[in-house]
């Protein structure tokens, strides 16, 4: 069996946190991987040699002074997800003492770090004993102070033998395994509850997509979240397949990295596939041995680029959250859509698409107080009932974050339903395509704008090399302006007119931003997804924004610089808009 080993000191089984975990032995073990035989995987550098790999796991669960066998939690790092580094050899974690106080979580138990990583830890030592009782685990032999294990010399000394007792298996498959953070696009990150079933499900889904034992995956997303954990690299475990880890992504270097390890699978989000077509072009760049590229969040105009550019590579489109209940897939190809529904399809992944009213913030109801299914390729919030067999665990914390994401009494008394929070449209061909998140989309001059609509106008423009659209609030005016943080491409600048002359071609006029805001990059989450809480916070304001801000200028045709004198003049109600 080919497996994956993400680096030559992670211990399989000790690089997450669980709530009840299934340790990496038993999910691992179940599959059929026996004592000799070996892992294979790749980090940046020298391909690794294949190692044994159960002996090794079955030292970590068997070390003394491991809790292997039951239930383990990790704590990151202060400071949150985007202090952690990408591969979990390098999480630090504590075990013991009083943890009421973090958010709601369980106490955490020994997550070893990495021994570059002590350095950040020894400060606090002191306090971590003597205050709350905490002993720091370390990858890596001593010595250390006091109150410290080093974990390699109890490794070292554990039989490879695995006793049944250090074995521990789930009672039930819907009990929590581990929490994964949300990304967090719209607010604070939330602690995901992740089952045990779930946590295995992942390990076909590469063989959904059509990848074999014979691929090479090159996977450069964060390990600390479900993308690249539980998809990546336990889909690669679950198809024996070799995983080439890439610390952080470069799109310069990727074709060259893809022809040094034999790549022929892709895992992507849709910016990486963004960062790739807009790159200058190169020689020798069709040749490479990419067959397949999965992944989501790609968008049609970024679609058709890559592979006009890149040649004839399988793109795979997925849809799904950490903490939903719902997935989709596009088996077809077709540029657009993130999955195809069928009758058959909805048995085992069911869903409805039901009207939302934007303004509100809420599901349309009828008098009944019931949702309403939308018609063909109309757009609605997509929703998925909360079943047994298509459960919603919810978050750590309190109880008022899952009920948020809850809707009841949707089509009769006593339902309950997940809501995605995603807009979405189905058309005849039952394809389903995303459109905007409910907190983006926004109403101007009484009609409802899709923020990826219109950002895939603006990314056309031969000038923009990245976008990203939001509504803004105006004193005086209903609603909210649209409002469009843009990235030039190198060596290019905005012509205002020519700008402008794009969109009134392309945009009706209520969809067409009345401010822009020219960036040196956009700010993106751990997962390459865009940042426009802070965005659309700080608004048009030319004293609360750094950057030059342009204003929509119909007398005049183009996009005008807007200063402090014209933002007094909207603010005021002097200029409307």
């Amino acid at each position: 069996m080919g497996a994956v080993v993400p680096s030559p000191g992670w211990p399989p089984g000790m690089g997450w946190d669980t709530g009840r975990c299934w340790g990496g032995h038993w999910g691992v073990s179940s599959m059929g991987a026996m004592r000799g035989q070996g892992a294979g995987g790749v980090q940046e550098g020298p391909s690794h040699v294949p190692r044994p790999l159960a002996p090794w796991q079955n030292q970590g669960l068997g070390c003394p002074g491991w809790e292997g066998g039951g239930p383990q939690r990790l704590m990151p790092p202060a400071g949150g997800g985007p202090q952690l580094l990408p591969h979990q050899d390098r999480l630090w974690g504590c075990v013991g003492g009083d943890w009421s106080h973090a958010q709601g979580l369980p106490p955490p138990r020994p997550t070893p770090p990495s021994p570059d990583l002590f350095p950040m830890v020894e400060p606090i030592l002191p306090s971590l004993q003597e205050e709350d009782g905490i002993v720091v685990w370390v990858l890596g032999a001593g010595p250390y102070p006091p109150g410290v294990v080093a974990l390699q010399e109890l490794l070292d000394e554990a039989s490879e033998e695995l006793e049944p007792e250090d074995v521990w298996q789930p009672e039930d498959m819907n009990d929590t395994c581990l929490y994964i953070f949300t990304s967090g696009t719209t607010g604070l990150p939330k602690a995901a509850r992740i089952s045990h079933l779930k946590s295995i499900m992942c390990l076909s889904f590469y063989e959904l997509v059509g990848a074999s034992s014979r691929d090479v995956v090159y996977l450069a997303l964060p390990l600390y979240h479900m993308a690249g954990s539980l998809l990546g690299i336990v889909g690669c475990i679950g198809i024996g397949a070799t995983c080439v880890l890439k610390e952080k992504f470069s799109a310069s270097q990727f074709w060259d990295d893809c022809c040094a390890e034999g790549v022929t699978v892709f895992q992507y989000i849709g910016e990486l596939c963004r960062y790739l077509v807009n790159q200058p072009q190169r020689p020798g760049e069709r040749q490479h041995g990419l067959r397949l590229a999965v992944g989501s969040g790609l968008r049609p105009d970024v679609w058709r680029r890559f592979l006009e550019r890149f040649g004839a590579i399988r793109i795979v489109e997925t849809y799904g959250l950490t903490e939903g209940n719902v997935t989709l897939f596009n088996y077809t190809g077709t540029p657009g859509a993130v999955g195809r529904s069928s009758f058959i399809y909805k048995l085992f992944s069911p869903f409805e698409i039901v009207r939302y009213d934007v303004a509100e913030g809420a599901p349309v109801r009828d008098k009944a107080g019931r949702c309403i299914r939308v018609g063909t390729g109309e757009t609605g919030l997509l929703i998925a009932p909360v079943t047994p067999r298509t459960p919603f665990l919810g978050y750590a914390g309190s109880q008022e974050l899952s009920e948020q994401k809850l809707l009841r009494g949707v089509f009769a008394e006593g339902d309950t339903y997940f809501s995605t929070g995603d807009l979405v449209e189905q058309d005849a061909a039952q394809f389903v395509r995303f459109r905007d998140r409910t907190g983006d989309t926004y109403r101007w001059k009484g009609e409802n704008v899709a923020t990826t609509e219109v950002a895939e106008v603006l990314a056309a423009h031969e000038a923009l090399q990245e976008v990203t659209v939001y509504g803004v609030s105006v004193p005086g005016h209903e609603g909210r302006a649209g409002m469009a943080a843009l990235v030039l491409r190198p060596g290019c600048r905005l012509d205002g007119a020519g700008l402008y002359q794009h969109v009134a071609e392309l945009l009706p006029p209520y969809a067409q931003p009345r401010f822009l805001r020219l960036q040196e990059r956009l700010e993106m989450t751990a997962t390459f997804k865009q940042q426009k809480v802070r965005l659309a916070q700080e608004g048009f304001d030319p004293a609360r924004v750094p950057d030059p801000l342009f204003l929509l200028d119909e007398a005049a045709r183009a996009y005008v610089p807007l200063g402090p004198a014209l933002w007094e003049d909207i603010v005021a109600g002097r200029r409307r808009l």
